[in-house]
Formats: C-alpha cells, structure tokens, sequence
C-alpha cells in the first residue's frame, strides 16, 4: 500500500467511491462524464487542490479525499486545509485505512504551512463523526449550505 496523487484512470474508482456516478457498488463500471474529466483536470492542475489515493499497490483505489488548501487572513494569515470527500472501499472500512489516509493528509496540510485542517460531514454520517473525533477533530461549528 501507498499514497500518491490521483490520476486520470483512477477516475471511474473515484466516482464509485462517491456514489456519484451510477452505480454505486464500487466494484462496478461508473459511467464517467465530460464533466467528470473537466472537474478532474481542473483539481490536478490546481496547486492549491489534491487529490490523494490510497493505492493496494496495484492501482486499486482503497480510498481516497481530495484537500484544498486555503490561504486566509486570521490566525496570523496562516493557510488552512480542507479535507473534502474522505472516502473508503466498504470493504476495507474499519481496516484503518482511513485512519492512515487523513493522517497522510494532515502530514501533508503540516508540510505546506497550514495550522488548522477542516472538514464537514454530513449530519447523517454518525459512524463517519465518531471516526472524525477519534483522529482529534473537534465540533466547533455549523455548517451551512445554499444550492445554486
């Protein structure tokens, strides 16, 4: 096992894995769109953008999350991470795979510059939250969303 940048064959594993593209046994084909791609490029051309996979060693996809990195003027105009879309094959749940995939990610934010890593999770994801806290995220806001 090994992390590594995203590329672009790893793309129907990435969808599978978001249950964004039908269907969504990751296992299966997904269908990947134009837009797919585009939103692709412009994630792996962006040096401010990553995509980060954990790889089993022969290009299967174990998990993955893509991080942001955002440069801001609070706490002393110190850059912040954000960790979006932390993703995990069902089957390799509870392997600490995750565990290993959001530490390789901190290690990274850690590297660049950043003092404050950040994610949100949806409400619903109460196994997702308990594993959150486990890794030393603490509660402390409300998210808010408006779909345009």
């Amino acid at each position: 096992m090994h992390f590594r940048p995203a590329a672009r064959p790893d793309l129907a594993q990435l969808l599978a894995l978001l249950g964004d593209a039908p269907p969504a046994d990751p296992d299966a084909h997904v269908l990947v769109t134009d837009a797919h791609e585009r939103a692709f490029a412009a994630i792996d051309d962006d040096p401010r953008n990553e995509l980060l996979v954990l790889d089993a060693g022969d290009g299967t996809v174990l998990g993955f999350l893509q991080a942001t990195y955002i440069p801001g003027l609070g706490n002393n105009a110190a850059d912040r991470a954000l960790l979006e879309a932390v993703r995990v094959h069902p089957d390799h749940r509870s392997s600490g795979h995750g565990r290993r995939l959001v530490a390789h990610a901190v290690e990274r934010a850690r590297q660049r510059g950043c003092t404050l890593v950040q994610l949100t999770s949806n409400k619903a994801r109460t196994d997702a939250h308990r594993f959150y806290e486990n890794l030393g995220f603490t509660r402390s806001h409300d998210g808010f969303k408006l779909r345009l």
